[in-house]
């Protein structure tokens, strides 16, 4: 009977131990879904992006990193349009897109024409809807004038995409672009360095992933360290070697807004 009693204290006390070494399941259970959670928040809500080229610049640098609001623009369901600010897509907004030639590629740039607007460009000024518009946040850094991109619609110069030929077959009307239902006309802020809407076309709906936020990190850098998908050694032993020198501290956390057109 004893030897019976002590085994059954033996197995109580490794019982005991075993509880009081191992970690909970169901804490571990709670820290499994909080990581899945957060992980899905932070690529369904927000999108880390950096700026490659300079056809946004002034208003957006090369190497500037910035934080893509992926809501601002989600289609609004019957129940979170009441909890959510969903935006629709206005003039003067910065968005990011997907490339309607090559959707791998992700571009940002500025809308200027929602569905239904009529837009041409006469010597670099743009009008919208035959009016001309008042664009502070733009830059011409080029003194001539050229003539298809400073002269939209016109007859090309350069060769375009199949959906830029497009546009220029089947939506001018009396000299102008007119945009189609469910498409915007995006262009760059650098307007004499930027491949956008005059070359290739409307930026459909559906290509949109939201608008930036706030450049969290600004580094620079030339387009051929940040064009890639996979960083590069150069750009490691660059960054390693150079980075409280090249960062440019004062655009950290710098908002980024864009600009009501009105028309």
């Amino acid at each position: 009977m004893s030897h019976e009693k002590s085994a059954l204290d033996e197995n109580v006390v490794e019982t005991v131990k075993t509880a009081k070494g191992d970690p909970p399941r169901g804490a571990l259970a709670e820290w499994t879904v909080t990581i899945i959670l957060l992980l899905f928040g932070m690529t369904t809500l927000v999108q880390a992006f950096v700026i490659p080229t300079g056809s946004m610049e002034d208003t957006l640098l090369i190497g500037d990193h910035l934080l893509v609001d992926k809501l601002a623009y989600a289609p609004a369901g019957p129940i979170s349009r009441h909890l959510l600010p969903y935006k629709d897509v206005k003039r003067g907004d910065i968005i990011v897109f997907r490339f309607p030639v090559d959707i791998r590629q992700t571009f940002v740039k500025r809308v200027i024409g929602v569905p239904g607007d009529r837009i041409r460009i006469e010597n670099k000024q743009v009008f919208l809807n035959g009016k001309p518009l008042s664009e502070p946040y733009k830059y011409h850094k080029t003194p001539y004038i050229d003539s298809y991109r400073d002269n939209f619609p016109g007859e090309p110069n350069v060769a375009l995409s199949e959906s830029g030929q497009q546009m220029l077959e089947q939506q001018v009307r009396n000299g102008e672009v007119v945009v189609p239902p469910g498409s915007y006309f995006a262009m760059g802020d650098n307007r004499d360095s930027s491949l956008d809407s005059r070359y290739w076309g409307f930026v459909p709906r559906e290509n949109i992933i939201g608008k930036p936020l706030i450049i969290y990190w600004s580094y620079d850098a030339p387009t051929s360290a940040l064009s890639h998908p996979l960083i590069s050694v150069d750009h490691l032993l660059d960054l390693a070697q150079n980075f409280f020198t090249k960062t440019r501290w004062r655009r950290t956390f710098h908002l980024i807004r864009g600009y009501p057109i009105q028309n």
